[in-house]
């Protein structure tokens, strides 16, 4: 590659400064030559930017007036980004040497690649998969995201059985490359997701639109994971149950997706009894409130909603598991994405 595109890390903060003191580093070692490193933050109150104007005076820092989440805050802050590509990631991101150009090296490589994701381990157990992305995403037939190393909550060991790049359903958001131009056709994130799946349902959307979505196994990040919500809060089980079937809602045609999402109230009611046989209350009251939030939204059509400009006939729909995860995992007891049958994928 004789050109090297304009690439900017944009890292959008809000009260990490524990991880940028400990991840930023990483980031600044980046070897890609034309290269600016941006955090944009979410009204912070832990001293971040301080602690940035200080000791990095070479990041660029841009403020937003208060915190707008993942999903309107990227939004803002990447208006104000000039670049050939993004690259979003997470401050609970340690990177690797080396770690941009084979990306970028892959989606210079066909002009319909939109996206795509480096491999991503946990920084807690360094040999594993890390849960948000692992070696690329796909989801089911019923609209349940997983990953090619992580299915539900069992992790796999990375022993190289996911060393060879290719495509994918969804790329993760904790460190999302994607091309400016699709970036600004697509409208970027949907705000209402605020936070969790709204990078499949960006994925989804360009998929749509006849794109492509990649995993690229040349390149490995380390991620803490759960930095901002922690596991156990309500609130995240609300936004992941609101926020999935919000993804069927908006990316398959109407009757499909009424079809479905019929199918996952069924579904998510067996989580709602486990979590009241737990003792907890406040989660399953978060799958009623997600089930309510969607019949009010299920006629009233969100940003993006199958986008399919002009020229596109049919959305690529590589990376769709043709069969029922839930069933595979919880029934079949196929835990690694090797156990499923590869003529459903």
């Amino acid at each position: 590659m004789t050109h090297k595109p304009k690439v900017a890390v944009v890292i959008l903060n809000w009260n990490g400064l524990k991880y940028l003191k400990q991840f930023l580093p990483s980031v600044l070692a980046s070897t890609w030559p034309n290269l600016d490193i941006v955090m944009g933050d979410n009204a912070s109150s832990d001293d971040s930017v301080a602690f940035m104007r200080e000791n990095y005076p070479s990041v660029r820092i841009i403020q937003n007036d208060k915190n707008y989440g993942f999903t309107g805050g990227y939004n803002r802050v990447l208006a104000q980004v000039e670049a050939d590509y993004y690259i979003l990631l997470n401050s609970d991101v340690e990177v690797t040497p080396n770690w941009i150009e084979p990306v970028i090296e892959l989606m210079e490589s066909d002009s319909l690649i939109a996206a795509a994701a480096p491999k991503i381990r946990s920084y807690a157990q360094k040999e594993y998969f890390e849960h948000a992305g692992a070696a690329g995403g796909f989801i089911d037939k019923h609209g349940y995201p997983f990953c090619r190393g992580r299915i539900f909550y069992e992790l796999e060991k990375d022993n190289g059985q996911y060393d060879e790049s290719g495509e994918v359903f969804w790329a993760s958001g904790a460190s999302l490359f994607i091309k400016k131009q699709v970036w600004d056709e697509s409208g970027g994130f949907d705000e209402g997701f605020f936070a969790h799946m709204e990078e499949i349902d960006l994925c989804w959307r360009l998929k749509n639109m006849g794109y492509k979505v990649m995993y690229c196994a040349k390149s490995t990040i380390y991620h803490v994971g759960g930095g901002t919500l922690n596991a156990e809060n309500p609130f995240k089980t609300y936004l992941n149950f609101r926020n999935n079937l919000l993804l069927i809602k908006k990316n398959l045609p109407f009757w499909r997706a009424f079809y479905v999402i019929s199918l996952r109230f069924i579904m998510d009611l067996l989580a709602l009894f486990r979590f009241l046989m737990e003792g907890k209350r406040k989660d399953a009251w978060a799958v009623s409130r997600a089930h309510q939030s969607i019949v009010v939204s299920l006629f009233k059509k969100a940003k993006g909603e199958r986008l399919k400009p002009k020229g596109v006939a049919e959305p690529n729909t590589k990376g769709i598991f043709k069969a029922s995860i839930v069933w595979a995992f919880f029934v079949k007891k196929k835990t690694r994405f090797t156990d499923l049958d590869p003529s459903e994928l």
